[in-house]
């Protein structure tokens, strides 16, 4: 699995974090150095070892997810051994954020970590505001996209170590990301792991009520596609049970559209 630890201006740093003096380039995993010059904050996000991540979230480096986001549009989607498919909206993800978009960024408050954040559009406009955010992603070219709109972004599977664990305000789970590992209830374990006492999580959820693991990869629907991984998708009901079970209380719910939103905060 590929490592990679990209910043640009980087998010003020949880307590207790250092900044590294040192260079004006990270070095990535393989010992090569980055091009891209960063602050000492970006560094001192990026100077923790990297292991590999869950083999589970491996395959969104497949050529078409990456291919996608080199030019920010489809087709994409998420095929099932069935053959179902499940199309993925790249030109919304590499868009500026929308007007459902709008309503998640207005409840963010103190440090973001956004799990998943693929091509960056929400960490860059927390950026743009001057608000802390960081993202995670396991696909590289993600992160290199999101750091070219301006947000800070390691390369990670959220089940990695990750700096400010345990003092995240607010983490997101947005576009379907509650599927990341095909867990749910591990992956709200995991969050509540990396909340503040007082944190919550804003996820995303289907817009009907299923509580669906499957295994899937990435189709371009042209005969192109990545290898099989889990994931799992989750209507609001599912989504309440599973945080129920993970330590999470609901506080609020609401719809934009056809996009249906819940935040929990930690019990």
């Amino acid at each position: 699995m590929e490592q990679c630890a990209v910043g640009a201006s980087g998010p003020p740093l949880p307590p207790r974090q250092a900044a590294d003096p040192a260079g004006a380039a990270l070095v990535d995993t393989s010992g090569g150095a980055l091009r891209t010059p960063v602050d000492r904050r970006a560094l001192a996000l990026a100077d923790r070892p990297a292991p590999a991540p869950a083999a589970r979230a491996r395959d969104w480096h497949a050529d078409p997810y990456a291919d996608a986001l080199r030019t920010g549009r489809g087709p994409l989607f998420l095929r099932r051994g069935d053959g179902w498919l499940l199309p993925l909206e790249v030109e919304r993800w590499c868009a500026p954020p929308d007007e459902a978009d709008a309503t998640v960024l207005a409840r963010c408050r103190g440090r973001v970590l956004d799990v998943g954040c693929g091509p960056g559009r929400l960490v860059a406009a927390l950026a743009a505001r001057g608000r802390p955010a960081l993202g995670v992603d396991v696909s590289r070219h993600a992160v290199e996209r999101a750091v070219r709109e301006g947000g800070a972004a390691l390369c990670r599977s959220v089940f990695d170590p990750l700096p400010g664990t345990g003092r995240w305000a607010t983490l997101l789970l947005i576009d379907g990301n509650i599927g990341i590992g095909g867990d749910p209830r591990a992956l709200l374990a995991r969050a509540r792991e990396l909340a503040a006492p007082d944190g919550t999580v804003i996820v995303e959820t289907a817009g009907t009520e299923l509580d669906e693991r499957v295994v899937v990869r990435v189709d371009d629907g042209r005969g192109g596609h990545g290898t099989p991984f889990p994931w799992a998708r989750l209507g609001t009901r599912a989504l309440l049970a599973y945080g129920g079970r993970a330590g999470w209380v609901a506080v609020e719910q609401w719809r934009v559209g056809d996009r249906r939103f819940v935040q929990l905060r930690r019990d």
